[in-house]
């Protein structure tokens, strides 16, 4: 007859918290002798009037940790526990207000949330229209807006709103988006109707066609158009972010019904100042040719050719009121102050008719780019 260990395990594992709640206290306290340097630091950005947020330094802590990192803590975590660190002291030196494509819910919302912690002061807006102005007229420091999605190409209402900005892209993020089929109770048999924003219904058509044939689709202004639609009607679920599950109480009928598990989206997050060099950046920029210059794109590109500067994205938009004539936008590795990079920026502005560098910024972690 095996004796009873209940009691000796009790006492070990007893003895174990013990030691955890030690260690407890012990991060309690350099968490706060951080949040005492961090003030510090915020009276001296206060006096010289500088902004509390730097993306290149705050990704360069999670990212010097993560190389330091010797387990057995996995090193995965590490970015959502000091993303939260560091929004908890950085609201010390100040707040941090951040607008973003609304309203709670959103992507957009989970995008600033996984980028800048919860700390942050986050602003919903209408629209990407209204999510630029909020920054250019100083309601808030940072805008968080959808720049180009994997499955669906890119935001058309974001390239359009930089043409007519001054805004600089001060850092981007990439969020794996996860879409879930929400309502009220949870049960399929139930859904007769499937709402959403137009592009998670095309990033679902395949499971929706498989799982629910037959059942219509309506499509809505914003995800949460259609979470708000399905919080009112038990027949209607939506296609939304499982932080709209949270935020409107709905319940999961089934989750990650995404087609494509590579489905990811791209933000950038808008400010009025340019942020240092990282070391491993990405640079923006637009430009304008004549349409009846023969080969001017050609020639628009050839100066990063000749200076070795990879472009990683090339994308284009028809200019308001002219016919047939558009903005190309240009993604390219490197910042500005870049010697090559430069150059390669000299030579084709001198080809084109007009030109904006939108910003360098420190590049998000990302695969298949």
């Amino acid at each position: 007859m095996q004796p009873d260990r209940k009691p000796e395990a009790d006492a070990a594992v007893s003895l174990l918290r013990s030691q955890i709640d030690a260690v407890d206290e012990a991060l309690l306290a350099s968490l706060n002798e951080r949040a005492r340097l961090v003030g510090e630091i915020g009276r001296i950005k206060a006096a010289a009037q500088t902004g509390v947020y730097s993306a290149a330094r705050e990704q360069a802590i999670i990212e010097r940790l993560a190389r330091s990192n010797a387990g057995p803590f996995p090193s995965d975590a590490l970015a959502p526990v000091f993303r939260e660190i560091i929004s908890g002291t950085r609201s010390l030196e100040g707040e941090l207000r951040v607008a973003y494509l609304g309203p709670e819910g959103t992507y957009s919302h989970q995008a600033a949330r996984e980028t800048l912690g919860a700390q942050a002061g986050f602003c919903a807006q209408a629209s990407i229209a209204d999510v630029f102005a909020a920054v250019e007229r100083g309601r808030a420091e940072l805008g968080v807006v959808p720049v180009e999605n994997t499955t669906e190409g890119i935001v058309t209402a974001t390239f359009d709103a930089f043409v007519g900005s001054e805004l600089q892209i001060c850092a981007e993020s990439v969020l794996r988006i996860s879409c879930d089929l929400l309502s009220r109770t949870g049960r399929a048999a139930e859904v007769l109707r499937v709402a959403s924003h137009p592009q998670p219904l095309a990033q679902c058509r395949g499971w929706l066609d498989r799982n629910l044939p037959g059942v219509p689709r309506v499509e809505t202004s914003s995800t949460i158009a259609a979470v708000r639609a399905a919080a009112e009607d038990p027949e209607v679920a939506a296609i939304a972010s499982p932080l709209a599950a949270e935020a409107y109480g709905l319940a999961p009928v089934s989750r990650s019904i995404e087609d494509r598990d590579d489905n990811t989206t791209r933000f950038a997050l808008l400010g009025r100042s340019a942020p240092a060099p990282s070391g491993r950046d990405l640079s923006s920029a637009l430009f304008t040719i004549r349409r009846d210059e023969a080969g001017g794109l050609v020639r628009l590109l050839q100066p990063f050719s000749e200076q070795r500067v990879n472009l990683t994205s090339i994308q284009l938009r028809p200019i308001r009121g002219k016919p047939w004539e558009y903005v190309f936008f240009l993604d390219f590795e490197g910042h500005t102050s870049e010697p090559a990079v430069a150059a390669a920026l000299r030579g084709a502005a001198a080809i084109a008719s007009s030109h904006r560098v939108l910003g360098s910024y420190p590049r998000a972690a990302r695969s298949g780019r």
